[in-house]
């Protein structure tokens, strides 16, 4: 029985492999670069901004641009754009910061004819939640550790 599964795991897995697409690999990692490089370009033409058009600086400024860099991309989610570049540029589009800020408000966005509570409100934690508890919680570990270590 055991040889008899193996040997359709086997096939099954020759037939995937036979019919999957094949992934322009080179062109995706150029696409991603780009995207990504992009984004934080502007995240650095934010930073600058902030620097010395409104004279901010250490955590302020991180502070500054992290919010800044957020908001452009749930903006750009809320009017369909992000959606675009993503598809374009792949995970370059959604590692950085705005990539967060997609994650969070594209749920919201999808469920918004449920209502602002139950529909919006409620999805709008869908992603953010759990990174939220697993960076607390993990932060807590690490300080644990440092006071024990320490």
């Amino acid at each position: 029985m055991k040889q008899q599964e193996l040997e359709e795991r086997k096939a099954y897995q020759a037939l995937i492999a036979e019919r999957r697409e094949k992934s322009p690999l080179l062109t995706d990692c150029l696409k991603a670069f780009l995207v990504g490089g992009t984004i934080c370009l502007i995240g650095q033409g934010v930073s600058t901004l902030g620097e010395y058009a409104l004279l901010l600086e250490g955590e302020t400024l991180a502070a500054f641009t992290s919010v800044c860099m957020v908001f452009l991309g749930a903006m750009l989610t809320g009017l369909g754009v992000y959606d675009r570049i993503y598809s374009f540029g792949g995970m370059g589009a959604a590692v950085p910061i705005t990539g967060f800020a997609n994650s969070m408000v594209s749920p919201a966005m999808e469920f918004r004819r449920e209502g602002l509570v139950m529909g919006t409100g409620a999805r709008l934690f869908t992603i953010a939640g759990p990174v939220l508890v697993y960076g607390i919680g993990g932060s807590i570990l690490a300080g644990l550790l440092w006071l024990a270590v320490r």
